[in-house]
């Protein structure tokens, strides 16, 4: 599998080769063309549990799609719904936890579910429990707006807007906290962030879809001062 993404970072889309017989695992309604003589699967992967969870608390499709190649190979290029940029991580028997939205595309040796992050999880938007993707292959995930890597060194702490969190290696420590007192998180328009400590890396987006959405929704029309 050779996976390369263009039109970065703003509208990013990933082309991605596969070999004979290869697989690639997708998100329901990430593939924009493909090769015509791809086999489709769809089903609840995991079980209807696993299945059931990513679709209710991950923010995901019940139901992945998986695409299969001729015996020739073949060709599928994958995008997000939001523009924005996309990544390949290539994982080596480790776990990432990915913000809910952001799961693309997987190697099928990828195990893809959802866990509970207990009382130190994000109050967020993202909701209380993010996807989980452990093995040893690619992931593709996406963002809105572009993607900035960080790696943190053994006890090195960086601070996020829960809102700008991507990804970030299962085990680092986090603390998610108020940006100041409850006058600064309700009135600087920060909200809260999350204290991320070493060792471990994680992505950030440069963009965040709920400050956007706070700029635009006041600005759509009234329907009902319309109908007056």
């Amino acid at each position: 599998m050779e996976i390369s993404i263009d039109y970065r970072p703003s509208y990013a889309t990933a082309k991605v080769d596969l070999d004979p017989t290869e697989e690639i695992v997708v998100e329901a309604g990430a593939m924009v063309a493909m090769s015509s003589d791809l086999e489709l699967q769809t089903k609840a992967r995991g079980g209807f549990l696993k299945s059931l969870g990513r679709a209710t608390f991950g923010g995901e499709s019940f139901f992945l799609n998986t695409y299969k190649a001729p015996a020739s190979g073949g060709l599928i290029y994958l995008a997000p719904a939001l523009p924005g940029d996309m990544k390949v991580m290539e994982m080596q028997g480790e776990t990432l936890m990915v913000q809910s939205g952001g799961y693309i595309a997987s190697s099928p040796s990828l195990e893809v579910d959802t866990k509970w992050s207990g009382g130190k999880t994000f109050f967020a938007s993202e909701g209380l429990i993010m996807l989980k993707v452990h093995g040893t292959g690619n992931l593709i995930v996406s963002a809105y707006g572009a993607i900035e890597e960080l790696i943190l060194g053994p006890g090195e702490k960086f601070t996020v807007d829960t809102g700008h969190l991507v990804t970030f290696t299962e085990g680092m420590g986090f603390n998610v906290r108020k940006v100041g007192g409850w006058k600064s998180t309700l009135l600087s328009g920060e909200g809260l962030v999350v204290d991320l400590t070493g060792p471990g890396r994680a992505t950030l987006q440069t963009r965040s879809e709920d400050a956007f959405l706070s700029w635009l929704v006041p600005k759509l029309p009234n329907q009902n001062a319309s109908r007056a």
